[in-house]
């Protein structure tokens, strides 16, 4: 006796990401900052299971609290799935179980990566073929970060962050992250970031026009060598969170007294990311942190973008 088969479900995953190196051009006639950020995808993944159906439905499971998420259309995920439906022609629909283990709103680009990971294996699951340029595309219609959660890896990002050029990195490298209670919005970042330009309009260097990635970071990613990489770290966006957030600056102080080689918050923020020598000095800090109370978690980088694991 034959059993009827059940609907085919495609797994994937896709990383979060750490700005290693982020400086905020001028604000734009467009309301738009150009950056030049150095990206490295590390070893946290949003995992997505995607199961044909004939409409499009959103789920989350997973270690993390994502009461507060859309699972309308609005969801980035759902965004994903319907724009590549579209550019395709594709007449189905999919139903999306991911599991998160990305902080949200944190500055590691968790909804980033579910897109990417959503439309690797939509294109898996629907059999649409797509080349990964051509899911590049897509995935910059998305948003500014989605498109290196779908090439891992360590980039130069310019533009908004989703013009990208890999960068060679070495070895690996050692991350231990604190996570905040709270996020923090990006769009409420940035706007913080201008009207503390504003205020110190005669003490600090005016925005470029250009931002660039310093040479001595993509010297030190090449290397592999975190302790000249720890001398170079810096995000433009730091002072704004720290702005809205001055608890942060706690978290900063402690990691980088419990012996890290350097500390900064991740992209928008608010998770705050320390750079450590090596595995057994990750352990170290995240044992340290812990006992103070703090919320953390450890990762690796580079790892490799968004890509179907079964199905």
């Amino acid at each position: 006796m034959s059993v009827a088969a059940g609907p085919r479900v495609v797994h994937a995953k896709a990383p979060g990401k750490i700005n290693v190196f982020m400086r905020v051009g001028a604000l734009q006639e467009d309301g738009y900052h150009d950056v030049a950020t150095a990206y490295q995808a590390v070893s946290l993944y949003e995992e997505v299971a995607a199961t044909e159906a004939d409409d499009f439905a959103v789920r989350f499971t997973g270690p993390i609290d994502t009461s507060a998420l859309p699972t309308d259309g609005s969801n980035l995920a759902i965004r994903a799935a319907r724009l590549l439906a579209r550019t395709t022609d594709y007449r189905g629909g999919v139903h999306l179980e991911i599991a998160k283990h990305v902080p949200i709103a944190g500055g590691m680009g968790g909804g980033s990566a579910d897109a990417a990971a959503t439309l690797v294996a939509c294109d898996h699951l629907w059999g649409t073929g797509l080349g990964r340029d051509e899911l590049g595309e897509l995935a910059a219609e998305l948003g500014a970060d989605v498109p290196f959660a779908l090439m891992g890896g360590t980039a130069v990002g310019t533009g908004r962050g989703d013009r990208l050029s890999p960068a060679l990195a070495q070895g690996t490298f050692h991350w231990v992250l604190v996570l905040a209670d709270g996020g923090l919005s990006t769009p409420e970042v940035y706007a913080e970031l201008d009207r503390h330009r504003e205020r110190h309009v005669t003490d600090i260097a005016p925005a470029p026009e250009q931002p660039t990635v310093d040479i001595e970071v993509l010297q030190a990613l090449r290397a592999g060598d975190a302790h000249q990489l720890a001398e170079y770290l810096h995000n433009d966006l730091q002072a704004p969170a720290l702005h809205l957030q001055p608890e942060l600056a706690a978290t900063l102080e402690a990691g980088e007294v419990e012996g890290a080689l350097a500390a900064l918050i991740s992209g928008s923020g608010p998770t705050v990311a320390f750079l450590v020598a090596d595995a057994d000095a990750a352990l170290e800090l995240q044992v340290s942190l812990s006992a103070g109370g703090h919320r953390v978690l450890r990762a690796t980088g580079p790892v490799h973008g968004a890509r179907v694991v079964a199905g």
